[in-house]
C-alpha cells in the first residue's frame, strides 16, 4: 500500500460521483491506498462546490474527512509565503491555490505521489526543479 498519498479535488470527485468519466479508476486507485490521504482545504472546497448538486455530495467530502480517511495536511496561514511564491511562479498557466497547495505539500511530504486528474502536474516543480510523482489515469 501506498502512504502517504496527497489527493487532489478530480480525484475525490470522481470518487464520489459514479457518473464522473474516472469514477472506476479513482475507486480502483483509492482502495489500493492506506489513508489517510492528505489534502488541503483548497482541494475539499473545490470538491464540495463540484459536488453541489449530487445528493450528499458536499457532506460525502466532509464524511471521509470526519472519518480520517481524508485529512488536512497543511496550515495555509505557516505557508503563505511560500505558496505565493507558487502561485507567482505558475500565474501563466494559471495554477490555483489548491495547485500551489498541493505542490507544497509535494515539497514537505518528499515520497508523496500526489493523486490527481490534472496535467498540470506534469509541469510543476517541487523545490524549483524536482518533479512531482503522480498517480494519474492513463
Amino acid at each position: 500500500m501506498i502512504r502517504p498519498v496527497i489527493l487532489d479535488t478530480g480525484p475525490l470527485v470522481a470518487y464520489l460521483n459514479r457518473r464522473d468519466r474516472h469514477h472506476d479508476w479513482a475507486c480502483d486507485v483509492l482502495g489500493g491506498v492506506e489513508p489517510p490521504l492528505v489534502t488541503c482545504e483548497s482541494v475539499l472546497s473545490e470538491a464540495c462546490f463540484l459536488l453541489r448538486d449530487r445528493p450528499g455530495g458536499p457532506q460525502a467530502v466532509l464524511a471521509l474527512v470526519e472519518r480520517g480517511l481524508v485529512e488536512v495536511g497543511l496550515d495555509l496561514q505557516a505557508e503563505t509565503a511560500p505558496i505565493g511564491r507558487l502561485l507567482t511562479k505558475y500565474a501563466d498557466l494559471p495554477a490555483s491555490l489548491a495547485d500551489a497547495a498541493l505542490v507544497r505539500l509535494a515539497e514537505l511530504h518528499a515520497d508523496a505521489p500526489v493523486l490527481t486528474t490534472d496535467a498540470h502536474f506534469q509541469v510543476y516543480r517541487k523545490n524549483r526543479r524536482q518533479k512531482i510523482r503522480t498517480i494519474t489515469p492513463e
